[in-house]
């Protein structure tokens, strides 16, 4: 019988983070979650209520606790990183960070783009950045990931891992309204907004981004790993799949020179090579097959 790990969660109160913690909890692990205290844990998790970028907080919160794991889903700067690391040295036996495939932002390769493409033991750490500033931080999201990356890699304090999360789809509860945003323009007539030139990318379901976190969890490799299911799509792919969903749709794309295009489409290429992965032991779904799926349940049965 596999035995039960005590896990931190660090963040996890939405979308793949929740699913993550249910499939935690559902192998019988013993769940810790850490955030600000503004929704409920889920039924037989602890709660440990702290701001994360408050390092005295966060230490009298997690206290003499020691974890077999800690995921930690909302790393978002290197200070948060600097602070995580000093709290919980010698307290956690692995650490995962969830990152993001914008850490590959200045990577345009007709080639898919393998984890060597951005080594964090070379991505320079400056922590006097405004870090705390909203607008900076959103401006600088991929920089704020390779370099949270960065200070984990440094001296590590624990194995850890970094898993770079491609663009994710799926389940009722997408807040991020991208899919959202397709209907609504399919859904009235209006055109879809597009770069002159728009590259395909790849794609992960909100349900395999949480499998893929829970397997990396229980996993003894260390670094860098792409998540990504396989195949690229097109924004074309996209909209068709859309305006499968609503009667007599059809996606109209207009192209604009202005900065202000729709979601997906994308200037520069997003695709990542997941064979690390693949060769580590995670079998990836094809994107082509989830894709209605992933679609039908972000829409619902109103559209």
């Amino acid at each position: 019988m596999r035995k039960a790990r005590e896990v931190l969660v660090i963040g996890g109160s939405r979308y793949f983070g929740k699913r993550l913690i249910a499939r935690l909890v559902a192998a019988g692990d013993r769940v810790t979650v850490l955030n600000r205290g503004s929704s409920p844990p889920p039924p037989g998790v602890v709660q440990l209520v702290a701001d994360r970028d408050d390092e005295e907080a966060l230490r009298e919160a997690v206290g003499t606790r020691v974890f077999d794991v800690v995921l930690d889903q909302v790393c978002y700067t290197p200070r948060q990183a600097a602070i995580a690391r000093r709290v919980l040295a010698g307290r956690a036996g692995r650490y995962v960070m969830t990152s993001t495939v914008e850490v590959y932002e200045h990577e345009d390769s007709e080639l898919l783009v393998p984890e060597g493409a951005v080594d964090p033991g070379t991505v320079a750490v400056d922590l006097e950045l405004p870090w705390d500033d909203p607008d900076f931080l959103d401006s600088h999201y991929g920089e704020g990931k390779r370099q949270a990356e960065a200070v984990f890699s440094a001296e590590p304090a624990f194995p850890y891992v970094s898993v770079r999360v491609a663009h994710v789809l799926g389940g009722t509860d997408d807040f991020t309204g991208r899919l959202r945003h397709y209907a609504d323009r399919i859904r009235t007539g209006a055109p879809i907004a597009v770069a002159p030139v728009t590259h395909p990318a790849t794609y992960i379901h909100v349900e395999e981004i949480a499998d893929f976190l829970f397997w990396a969890a229980g996993e003894d490799f260390t670094g860098p790993v792409n998540a990504a299911s396989d195949g690229l799509l097109t924004l074309d792919e996209l909209g068709t799949a859309v305006a499968a969903r609503l009667p007599g749709g059809r996606a109209v794309f207009e192209v604009t020179e202005s900065a202000e295009v729709s979601p997906f489409a994308f200037r520069r290429r997003y695709g990542m090579d997941n064979s690390r992965a693949a060769r580590l032991g995670f079998a990836f779904g094809d994107v082509r097959r989830w894709l209605p799926e992933a679609v039908a349940e972000t829409l619902g049965k109103d559209d």
